[in-house]
């Protein structure tokens, strides 16, 4: 049984850990809105993006730039697993692994070359153990405290460069979508080649391939240059379009479950205080019951 001083000890390690916590929800809570307005803000450039890609596609394959038809093969797959930088954040980090870990999983069993790149350092740690040997590089953006498109840009040149020189067939892009502050969903969206909003692939980040985007124009438009060349810069463009994205949900869905995770911790956190000062009462009340009764027993030996 423990004593008096531990007890008093244990209830102060928990007080301090509470006040850590407890500040840590704040913080994230101060972070969370700027970053969610960020993701929500990119949503519908991504979206119109998706739209117009789909509109200027004509269909046609003979002249079709590789980034939207593909290398005609899908032996090699690359996993692009966007994950945090730090923990404490419940199963943020954790859910987004195991969604690419089950794909990985899945493609080996179908006879598929699988490549992991991982961004962000909590996404190595978690596929290190099981798929070192597939990850062929990690991107980490430590001290930077806001992320912007440059870093996004930064990705896309690393994947156009693994795409240009054959590396890979398909490349999907793992990230978690922000709904709410309880909420968010791991997501899976196909980078190369482009699933557009058109019908035969839809495109909305899903493994289920139902469009969430916007639907495409029905009127007819001229575009200046032609509708090839305009095609092939926005295919390119579409990848760090789509990687920001990708950030932006991560950032808000990380700020999102480090506040619930911090809210739980401190309410724990609270319960075991109360629970620690339960039994520390009971047990100095014992202690002094005793006592009592030593005296009692010694003055009626008298």
């Amino acid at each position: 049984m423990p004593s008096l001083k531990d007890l008093r000890t244990r209830i102060a390690s928990v007080k301090a850990t509470r006040k850590i916590t407890k500040a840590m929800q704040m913080v994230a809570a101060a972070k969370l809105r700027r970053a969610q307005e960020a993701a929500e803000a990119a949503r519908p450039y991504s979206e119109r993006m998706d739209a117009l890609l789909a509109n200027l596609n004509t269909g046609s394959t003979s002249n079709a730039s590789p980034l939207l038809v593909g290398t005609g093969k899908s032996d090699v797959h690359l996993l692009i697993v966007m994950t945090a930088e730090r923990g404490l954040c419940g199963g943020f980090n954790a859910n987004i692994a195991k969604l690419a870990r089950q794909d990985a999983q899945r493609l080996i069993r179908e006879g598929k070359t699988v490549k992991i790149l991982t961004v962000g350092k909590k996404g190595a740690d978690n596929l290190r153990r099981d798929y070192a040997r597939n990850i062929i590089d990690r991107i980490e953006f430590k001290g930077i405290k806001q992320l912007g498109y440059a870093q996004a840009n930064e990705v896309g040149a690393k994947v156009m460069a693994l795409f240009n020189d054959g590396q890979f067939d398909v490349a999907t892009l793992y990230f978690s979508e922000f709904k709410s502050v309880i909420a968010q969903k791991p997501t899976a969206a196909q980078l190369i080649p482009a699933k557009l909003p058109d019908g035969k692939s839809g495109k909305d980040g899903s493994k289920d391939g139902k469009s969430g985007a916007l639907p495409t124009a029905s009127l007819a438009t001229e575009y200046e240059p032609g509708e090839d060349e305009l095609l092939g810069y926005l295919l390119q463009r579409n990848i760090g379009t789509q990687l920001f994205r990708g950030l932006l949900e991560n950032a808000a869905s990380e700020q999102g479950a480090r506040m619930s995770a911090m809210d739980n911790a401190t309410r724990n956190a609270g319960d075991m205080i109360n629970k620690l000062t339960l039994k520390y009462n009971r047990q100095r009340q014992a202690n002094i019951t005793k006592e009592l009764i030593e005296i009692i027993s010694g003055a009626e030996a008298l």
